[in-house]
């Protein structure tokens, strides 16, 4: 029965990491930078138990836990991915637009109006 337990946890642990690893690598290509959440703060502050019982790690806790963590990072990731296309969008469209600053600047033009048929032409 303890091997069943050990398996078990094992095969647990290593969704959970395969998981996590999937929602840093996010649909953009790129890892998302996300804040980790310590079981003891979440078991104290969110669940309202005492230290004691959180230091046990009862296995119901650590189910919802891992649980509170899977639903927290995808809404982290989808709020991480609109960032970064609310950035590439302000650098390319807003910022880096070429109509409204071009890359090489022309020469300002000193005459804007045509010059009169009869006059010399410049020389």
């Amino acid at each position: 029965m303890p091997t069943l337990r050990a398996c078990l946890f094992v095969a647990v642990a290593t969704a959970t990491l395969a998981a996590r690893a999937e929602a840093q690598d996010g649909a953009g290509g790129g890892r998302y930078a996300l804040h980790e959440i310590n079981f003891d703060m979440w078991c104290q502050e969110e669940r309202h138990l005492p230290p004691e019982r959180c230091d046990k790690r009862l296995p119901q806790d650590d189910a919802d836990y891992q649980a509170y963590v899977a639903t927290i990072e995808n809404y982290e990731v989808q709020y991480l991915q609109q960032q970064r296309k609310d950035v590439l969008l302000d650098r390319t469209i807003v910022h880096d637009d070429p109509i409204d600053h071009p890359i090489q600047p022309s020469a300002p033009q000193v005459n804007q109006v045509d010059p009169p048929p009869d006059a010399p032409p410049p020389r």
